[in-house]
This record gives C-alpha cells, sequence and structure tokens, in this order.
C-alpha cells in the first residue's frame, strides 16, 4: 500500500511500536514460547506439532500435500518429517501410483500422542487470557491478512 492510498490526515507509522509487521513478530514470538513450555512434555517443535495436527486430520497425504497445509516447502519439511521419523512418529513411502510422491503416514505412537497433546489447545487459550469471540475475530483478520498478503506477491 502506498502512502497515497492512506486515508487523508493518516501517516505512515514510523517507529518500532507503530509497525503491524513488528507486533505480529513479537506476539509470534510470544506464542512460541508459550507452545515450547508445552510442546517440551511431547518431545516436539512448533513446526513438527503444526505437521502432526494436519496428519491427526488427515493420516496419509503427500509430502507437497503437507507443505501447501503449512505454508512450507520441502527444503523445511524434508528434515521436519525426518526428524518425526527418526522420533517414530511417521512413516515415509513412496506412492504406489505414482513414486515421484512421498506418502506420510502416522505410526502407531504417531496416533497415540494426540491424545497426549489434547489439552494444548485450551491451555494456549487460556493463556492469552481473552474472550472467544475476540479470538474468533483475530483469528479471521489474520487469514485474510495472510491471503491478501500471499495475493499481493503473487503478483
Amino acid at each position: 500500500m502506498s502512502k497515497k492510498s492512506l486515508p487523508p490526515g493518516v501517516d505512515a507509522p514510523r517507529t518500532l511500536d507503530g509497525q503491524l509487521c513488528f507486533a505480529l513478530y513479537s506476539a509470534n514470538l510470544a506464542m512460541g514460547k508459550v507452545y515450547r513450555q508445552l510442546l517440551a512434555k511431547l518431545d516436539l517443535t512448533y513446526p513438527q506439532y503444526l505437521a502432526m495436527l494436519v496428519l491427526w486430520e488427515r493420516d496419509g497425504i503427500t509430502v507437497s500435500e503437507l507443505g501447501e497445509r503449512l505454508f512450507l516447502d520441502s527444503a523445511t519439511l524434508t528434515p521436519l518429517l525426518k526428524r518425526l521419523q527418526v522420533a517414530g512418529l511417521v512413516q515415509r513411502a513412496r506412492g504406489t501410483r505414482d513414486e515421484r510422491q512421498v506418502i506420510v503416514t502416522l505410526t502407531d505412537e504417531g496416533r497415540a500422542l494426540r491424545a497426549k497433546a489434547g489439552d494444548i489447545p485450551v491451555d494456549v487459550f487460556c493463556a492469552m487470557d481473552c474472550e472467544i469471540d475476540q479470538l474468533r475475530g483475530l483469528k479471521s483478520q489474520l487469514e485474510t491478512l495472510r491471503a491478501n498478503l500471499i495475493e499481493h506477491n503473487d503478483r
């Protein structure tokens, strides 16, 4: 957005605290710290937890589908999945119909981990100390922001 498109009388913020990007960044850091503490008991990193969430929703997806859901490229996703495989939580195998595809499936241990992770969303909600309607609105606004930024970058 150029300064010309700002509403009349509104200047672009020039200070750190005036930057939306810094508010998002610092909130992400704080959220990451909450998740790190909660995920330590599961021996998962936050990106690994996100991958497990996707697999708990839909087991047996391709690496590329998982990457699309998480907005991660294969260079980032491959080592993450390798660590999950070494931990005994997932298996990776070539597709039977298309050997170029790699299918990721949960192991029994990976499926069992879901129950152990069950309270994490509640614990995070409590840590945020906001009303549920505020959080729903914020999530919706962030999803719109993400979509707009992706569209802008794709131009």
